[in-house]
C-alpha cells in the first residue's frame, strides 16, 4: 500500500494544528517561534504534496514556493531570536505576557 495524497494532507493539517496550538499556548517567545516554524513546514509538506500528486505543465512550482519559504523562515528565525536575545538582554525574560516594551 503506498501512501496517497490524502495521507500528505492529513499530515500537514495535523503538523500546522500542532504548531498552532504551541504558538497559542506557549509563554515562551522560543516557544512561540517553534510553533510558527512548525506551521511553516506544514505548509511546504503541503505545497511539495500537491507538487508531486497534481497534474500540472509546470511541476515545479511547489519547490520554488518551498524554497522561498524556507529563505524566509531562516530569516525570520534569525531575527527573531536577535530580538529574543536583545529583549532579555534588557528585561531579563522572554516571557511574553511579562513584556511591555512600550513602558520603560
Amino acid at each position: 500500500m503506498t501512501p496517497g495524497i490524502e495521507h500528505f494532507l492529513t499530515v500537514g493539517a495535523l503538523l500546522f494544528c500542532l504548531g498552532l496550538a504551541i504558538s497559542l499556548s506557549k509563554r515562551n517567545a522560543i516557544g512561540v517561534l517553534m510553533g510558527v516554524e512548525l506551521m511553516l513546514n506544514a505548509v511546504n509538506l503541503t505545497l511539495i504534496t500537491f507538487s508531486r500528486f497534481a497534474v500540472s505543465p509546470n511541476p515545479i512550482t511547489g519547490h520554488t514556493f518551498v524554497v522561498f519559504i524556507l529563505t524566509v523562515a531562516a530569516a525570520e528565525a534569525a531575527v527573531a531570536l536577535a530580538l529574543a536575545v536583545a529583549v532579555y538582554r534588557n528585561r531579563e525574560t522572554i516571557d511574553v505576557d511579562r513584556l511591555n516594551l512600550l513602558r520603560s
